[in-house]
């Protein structure tokens, strides 16, 4: 975390001469940051590091001699420090960035393959953003393994159909920067029969699928990228598309997912904002709403209403948050009822959903 000012040093290392000019131009356009130097690969990387002192790095998933993910393996186990990847907006370019983001990566910013100038100027201030709020971030590196994936017993169990009620529980969970880990690990410690769950997780079109794929192998639940009309049923859980909203529609005595096309709200698509206030409408009283760890406010007054509604409602605390905005948001607000840290969250999740 920065402690030296308000001034953000940055260090970019990238193997592409333009994407380092790119970058260094768009980042130097903010006078809260100051770009300390630049590096074509972690070689030269580490002796800028050492070099620098720099508050947070901006780095390449492929590059020559050392690929992006051993090298961010090896900073983060020797030297943990902010980190915000660049990686190429594709689903490969998703699986690495995902790995990443386990390994302790605070966010990531997407590059095209085609007018790499161009389109990092589309991002600029969303790049900024990143960079600034990765300064106030605790990274979080992981030191071992995630959990082993779910035996037969529990894939066995995720084939199993239970019957849904219009009264069951629905949880209802949002995330932003941070999340993704954060998320995973809510989705580790719930059982293959969980209460149905619908997640917005701030990401890019390409990244979302894949994220999903990667909460399914690590849940006993069955996790999936949510599709239109698709039934809300108990040992599911539903991630919104990258660019389209996610809400929660009542259909008779079931719940079914509705995917939305319209504009950005709190400058995101997904928005949580989006799926709490459809929650808060369709599902009420039986919801139980959760905010995670995320750069910005959105979710805050969804959450809000869910409590009105009469559904409990949790907010990770701000020791275990890589940036406590959406749950720090969401407690000055007063939606949050309960705030808890993240190994806490979903076994007073699955509490309130089943009591």
């Amino acid at each position: 975390m920065n402690t030296r000012g308000t001034t953000t040093r940055v260090l970019i290392v990238d193997d592409s001469a333009l994407v380092r000019k790119v970058m260094t131009e768009i980042l130097s356009s903010d006078p809260g940051i100051e770009v300390v130097g630049a590096a074509s690969d972690p070689h030269e990387a580490r002796i800028r590091i050492k070099e620098l002192n720099p508050d947070v790095l901006t780095l390449d998933v492929e590059m020559p001699r050392m690929d992006g993910i051993t090298f961010l393996g090896n900073l983060m186990r020797l030297r943990p420090m902010p980190v915000v990847m660049v990686s190429s907006l594709t689903e490969a370019g998703a699986d690495v960035t995902l790995a990443a983001l386990e390994l302790g990566a605070i966010d990531f910013v997407t590059k095209p393959k085609l007018d790499v100038a161009h389109g990092l100027q589309e991002y600029a201030d969303e790049i900024t953003a990143k960079v600034k709020a990765a300064a106030r971030a605790r990274p979080r590196a992981r030191l071992t393994p995630p959990g082993p994936v779910p035996g037969a017993g529990a894939i066995a169990a995720k084939a199993v159909m239970t019957r849904v009620r219009a009264t069951d529980r629905l949880l209802a969970i949002g995330a932003s920067t941070g999340g993704t880990e954060a998320i995973r690990e809510v989705l580790e410690a719930m059982p293959p029969d969980a209460p149905p769950t619908v997640i917005t997780q701030h990401i890019p079109e390409a990244f979302s699928k894949p994220f999903a794929d990667r909460l399914d192998r690590h849940s006993a639940m069955r996790v999936c990228e949510a599709t239109d009309g698709q039934q809300i049923l108990p040992g599911h859980a539903y991630v919104a598309p990258g660019n389209r909203h996610l809400k929660v529609k009542r259909d008779g005595a079931r719940f079914i997912c509705k995917l939305d096309d319209g504009e950005p709200v709190n400058r995101h698509k997904p928005s949580v904002d989006v799926l709490f206030e459809s929650v808060a409408q369709q599902v009420g009283v039986n919801a139980v709403a959760v905010l995670l760890t995320g750069m910005g406010g959105d979710g805050a007054r969804g959450m809000r209403q869910i409590l009105d509604a009469g559904g409990p409602t949790i907010a990770q605390d701000e020791a275990t948050s890589v940036v406590w905005g959406m749950p720090g948001e969401a407690v000055k607000l007063g939606a949050a009822k309960e705030v808890l840290p993240l190994s806490k969250i979903a076994k007073r999740a699955l509490e309130l959903a089943t009591g």
